[in-house]
């Protein structure tokens, strides 16, 4: 039987997805409350949660009768340390485009 863990980068490869993270970052929510802030139906915002979940961005918190989500930081943290060493390269990058660029001078 194939291991169907979820693949973080896929999870966050949807602009939904990367929504509800946002409205996540400063408080958690209840699956009502995320739903209100999309067009879409609600059926399908929980699906996204469900991958969400899966995959380890977000932990559900039982309060009372409600679930509340809330972003889980240590996986975050994991994402955020794949993509450093890639933004740090496009930094240097772009440092030395700039420098380039600052000593061009066109011909007349």
């Amino acid at each position: 039987m194939m291991n169907l863990r979820r693949d973080v980068f896929q999870a966050i490869s949807d602009p939904t997805r990367r929504s509800i993270l946002l409205l996540l970052t400063t408080q958690t929510m209840t699956a009502g409350a995320i739903a209100s802030n999309f067009d879409t139906a609600r059926p399908t915002v929980s699906k996204h949660l469900q991958i969400l979940t899966e995959c380890d961005l977000l932990k559900q918190e039982q309060q009372g009768r409600e679930i509340h989500y809330q972003i889980n930081p240590e996986k975050m943290k994991e994402v955020a340390d794949f993509i450093e060493p890639f933004r740090q390269m496009w930094e240097d990058r772009f440092n030395k485009l700039e420098t380039l660029m600052q000593n061009y001078k066109p011909n007349k």
